[in-house]
């Protein structure tokens, strides 16, 4: 009888694999990092050759770590950086250009199109989304008006489109031969392209973006008990696996997190970082910059719906700090560098190195480094860049507080900069709400392998889920309140200074 579940979690910056027991513990894992591209100023690329490449590689080795195979895994999961925007040919399968990053800011001037037609509102109200940058629907009009040939390849249905799930799922299955093609509502729900209520692709919005409905994959439950297909035996399991649950990695992270009934809200601090509040059955449209998103949706159930507050740079603003900067060696320095100083020195740090995410909205948005005296040592820059972090999930947390009419009292925290212990202080500190950290903090891969799990019945249900939840840790505020609240009006003004950078 098949002892675990695996996902496959194909983040911004790497890609994982791990096995789970029938506890939620790790039993093994392995992850590699895959190339960022810059090809110019607000650009960002992935190779998706080097993505497949680099799965391929961490399911090889999490087996061979584990002893594990393909007979004792019960079902596959995927989870998957979202908006990321794959077009590739579905006869050979080959990418017809890099993938556009969901950080990528090219399409700026096609949004902007688009609000001057009027369309923001359409958007809004079917999508439940903005017109920014971040998704995938403008970027798919990109490749199609800059890419020689695709418009007329699109037309002929030769070409097929996908966020990272739907790749991987392609070639899991098969690839030109057999490969599903297919993505689930929190994927597609990022995308510009479909319906909130109806949970399929909406003809108006297609038809505005003049994107071919051959593109897109089929929209299927993000735990399908049906199945999206089968991994093939000459491939990296080495068998046939069920391939059965996908979710976004901000869906999944809340499904790990246990957040399945409505008012609960996690965040999770990745190369982003990322709030989603449970609203239930309900589409709940913001009034406060956050975006209307499907939770997830299990078998027939009907789906779940959050609001979400999404930030572009929590742990890339460490990546620059170490990468451009060379201010720190490994990120895992910025802790006792920053506890170094007792406070920032009065400077701020504000990544809005494309743009500015909720809940603002502003693609003209740069960074700055503001507040700088003589003082200021490397320290008191590092520690500010913490505390950006910390201060952009305040902003989103007042913005859901707002919205939902009910202020959270606790906030769980996952993701890989929650091992940062002075960090998630911070945090505390500058929300002034209870932080909880979980025993098993990549909640992201944990919800992925949840949602393949629930649909062969490895687990029976959403309570012996709960069940495996348990706190690692918990933070409380130790700074006054009014000491938080003039930090904080140090923030809004730094932020202030960001705006209206980049010249229409």
């Amino acid at each position: 009888m098949p002892q675990y579940v695996a996902a496959i979690d194909s983040g911004t910056t790497s890609t994982r694999c791990m096995l789970f027991d029938h506890a939620g513990s790790v039993v093994a894992s392995d992850q590699r990092e895959h190339e960022q591209i810059f090809p110019r100023s607000g650009w960002v690329e992935h190779n998706p050759a080097e993505i497949w490449q680099r799965t391929e590689q961490v399911i090889r080795a999490t087996l061979d770590k584990a002893g594990v195979s393909a007979a004792e895994i019960a079902a596959i999961g995927i989870t998957n950086q979202r908006e990321t925007t794959i077009l590739w040919d579905r006869h050979t399968g080959e990418p017809v250009h890099n993938a556009l990053v969901w950080q990528d800011t090219r399409t700026d001037r096609i949004c902007k199109e688009l609000e001057t037609a009027g369309h923001g509102e359409t958007f809004y109200r079917k999508a439940g989304l903005p017109l920014a940058t971040y998704f995938s629907g403008p970027k798919i009009r990109w490749m199609l008006d800059n890419v020689p040939g695709l418009q007329a390849r699109a037309a002929a249905g030769d070409l097929l489109f996908g966020t990272v799930d739907s790749w991987l799922i392609w070639h899991l299955t098969g690839g030109p031969a057999t490969g599903v093609h297919v993505t689930d509502p929190t994927n597609a729900s990022r995308t510009m392209l479909m319906d909130l209520e109806t949970l399929d692709w909406d003809d108006e919005l297609l038809g505005i973006l003049q994107i071919p409905r051959s593109l897109l994959p089929e929209i299927r439950p993000s735990s399908d008990p049906r199945f999206y297909g089968m991994t093939r035996r000459d491939g990296p399991f080495g068998g046939e696996i069920p391939v059965c649950g996908d979710l976004g990695d901000q869906q999944a992270a809340t499904v790990g997190q246990n957040c399945f009934a409505p008012g609960e809200a996690k965040n999770t601090y990745g190369t982003g970082c990322f709030m989603l509040l449970n609203t239930g059955e309900e589409i709940v449209h913001s009034r406060n910059g956050l975006l209307t998103t499907v939770c997830y949706q299990f078998g027939e159930s009907r789906p779940v719906y959050a609001l979400e507050g999404s930030i572009a740079m929590a742990g890339a603003t460490i990546q620059w700090l170490r990468d451009n900067l060379q201010l720190i060696s490994h990120a895992a320095e910025s802790e006792t560098i920053a506890q170094s100083v007792e406070d920032a020195g009065g400077c701020y740090l504000v990544p809005a190195f494309s743009g500015l995410y909720a809940p603002y909205w502003r693609s003209d948005a740069r960074g700055v480094l503001v507040g700088l005296t003589r003082y200021i040592n490397r320290a008191h820059i590092v520690r500010a860049a913490l505390e950006s972090i910390c201060y952009q999930t305040r902003e989103v947390l007042e913005a859901m507080n707002a919205d939902s009419g009910v202020p959270l009292k606790a906030l769980k925290v996952d993701g890989g900069a929650t091992a940062n212990n002075f960090l998630m202080q911070l945090q505390a500190d500058i929300l002034g709400t209870e932080v909880i950290r979980p025993r098993v903090a990549e909640t992201t891969s944990l919800g992925a392998a949840y949602a393949a799990g629930l649909a062969v019945g490895y687990w029976e249900n959403l309570e012996s889920l709960r069940a495996n939840w348990q706190v690692d840790r918990r933070w409380q505020s130790r700074i006054d309140k009014s000491r938080r609240e003039s930090d904080f009006a140090g923030w809004k003004k730094a932020v202030a200074r960001t705006l209206d950078w980049v010249e229409p």
